[in-house]
């Protein structure tokens, strides 16, 4: 199973890149810092200096309809957010 599961492309995250040099991925509820660090610098050939992680929680959620009351939750996921070396870029756009 891969560690490095899509890249968070969001307005701030894309920010973030621009400003900080700093990009987020959602990674594999599993991984620790040091196998992101080396998915990272694996995968984008670029030198990693710090690694921050979140765990994200299950939120539920109840909606009363006309048809009864409907229960949904969305699932846990883990982030990782990487600082990269002044001077190394990763090009997210040349995939898709």
């Amino acid at each position: 199973m891969s560690i490095l599961l899509k890249p968070i492309i969001t307005e701030k995250a894309t920010n973030d890149s621009e400003l900080l040099n700093r990009y987020g991925f959602v990674v594999s509820p599993s991984a620790n810092k040091v196998e992101i660090k080396k998915a990272v610098e694996a995968e984008y050939g670029v030198t990693v200096l710090k690694v921050r992680t979140m765990n994200t929680r299950i939120e539920r959620n109840v909606k009363y309809t006309k048809s009864g009351i409907q229960v949904g939750k969305t699932g846990a996921i883990k982030k990782a957010f990487v600082q990269l070396k002044d001077g190394d870029t990763i090009d997210l756009y040349s995939n898709l």
